[in-house]
């Protein structure tokens, strides 16, 4: 039960943040929005997050673990439920930056929780769970959503995602045990100094620049693979393009499977085999077939999902003090990674479209690979 909530925690936290992608071409006829704008539209909550990833890492520190993540599902419902009011672009990209205010509030202390309160395999276990569990999210929210608008509009299917947010904060409230190793650290000069030693620390740095790298990699690539799709000689519908996003349930599966690879080869290994698998899977976005393309969705995602897992639990077990900091630093730098991604990719898709993407992305996913290759330090995880 332990196991199903924390997957819960992270598919609920994960259900909203991408969710537009799947009806990105609809949203840019509705609102006559340009390659640009839809980019940012996406990044407008990934840069929320990328915000307030410390300073809501910090508040926990002081507060406390189970009652912020619930506070942070029941928040989260609103602006989701306030975006099928928007009246143009600008306004959407407004409730979508407020989104993005709470999940951290749901990410980092999560990942802080876990850490705190179990040790060695069950850190990584869970881990993997919960990053299941964000990929699943990840999935349900395109799926659901781009659904939902051929059955009922997208403004009346965000209403049904608001919904799902609340019964997930009181599931959540109702299942998750209550901390019983969380010692609260009030300090804010304590909490400073703690942040200074983690901006030195080169486990924090190296998993935050791999981070950066991995989300510029994913936003920027299922986003405007969606445009690309949307136009001849393809012509998906949003129904059909949800359903290019089954590939992120490999992931659900393959993601629990870092666990054994982590044991086995270690982190730095591991995440430059994913690394190169990643790229490998961006490249054959590039043929014709359809089913080609989706084939290539499916192994770039499948590098990029084992590559979180992977410095997440990197984290998890290198740093002891001030966790929820340390994963506040890196969830910063993962959606400031994230929000770049769509901003750039966005200006390479309006200049050369697919192809030129692409080639953005391989530079991106060879930079992770040298931060793997070179900054990666290799630890054994402690054992039970």
């Amino acid at each position: 039960m332990l196991k199903l909530t924390v997957g819960l925690i992270g598919m609920f936290a994960f259900l909203q943040v991408y969710s537009i992608q799947a009806v990105l071409p609809v949203l840019m006829v509705d609102f006559a929005a340009t390659e640009v704008q839809a980019g940012m539209v996406v990044g407008a909550t990934v840069m929320a997050i990328a915000i307030m990833s410390p300073f809501l890492g910090m508040l926990s520190d002081a507060v406390g673990r189970k009652s912020f993540i619930v506070g942070a599902l029941l928040f989260l419902a609103i602006p989701t439920a306030l975006i099928a009011q928007s009246p143009d672009i600008g306004w959407m990209g407004l409730w979508r930056f407020m989104q993005g205010l709470s999940v951290p509030g749901i990410t980092v202390v999560t990942i802080a929780y876990i850490g705190e309160e179990f040790e060695g395999r069950a850190v990584t276990e869970l881990m993997s769970f919960y990053v299941s569990g964000s990929v699943l999210g990840g999935f349900l929210g395109r799926f659901l959503l781009g659904h939902l608008h051929e059955l009922i509009g997208w403004r009346h299917g965000y209403y049904v995602m608001a919904a799902m947010t609340l019964v997930g904060a009181l599931w959540v409230g109702k299942m998750l045990p209550s901390s019983r190793q969380f010692e609260a650290n009030p300090n804010f000069r304590s909490a400073m100094q703690t942040l200074g030693e983690h901006l030195t620390n080169r486990y924090v740095v190296t998993a935050c620049l791999l981070g950066a790298c991995v989300l510029f990699s994913l936003v920027g690539c299922f986003t405007f693979i969606n445009l690309h799709l949307a136009k001849t000689p393809y012509e998906l519908s949003t129904g059909q393009l949800a359903n290019i996003f089954a590939v992120y349930l490999i992931g659900v599966v393959i993601t629990p499977l870092s666990t054994t690879l982590l044991r086995r080869f270690g982190a730095a290994r591991t995440v430059r085999v994913a690394v190169i698998v990643s790229m490998i899977g961006v490249l054959l976005t590039l043929v014709s077939p359809l089913w080609g393309i989706v084939i290539g969705l499916a192994v770039m995602s499948s590098g990029v999902f084992i590559t979180q897992a992977a410095t997440i639990s990197y984290i998890a077990v290198n740093v002891k003090k001030g966790r929820s900091l340390a994963s506040g630093l890196y969830y910063m730098s993962y959606y400031a990674g994230g929000t770049i991604g769509a901003w750039l990719c966005g200006i390479v898709y309006a200049r050369g479209e697919w192809s030129m993407t692409v080639w953005l992305l391989l530079a991106l996913q060879i930079l992770a690979l040298l931060i793997a290759s070179f900054g990666m330090v290799k630890t054994k995880p402690r054992t039970a």
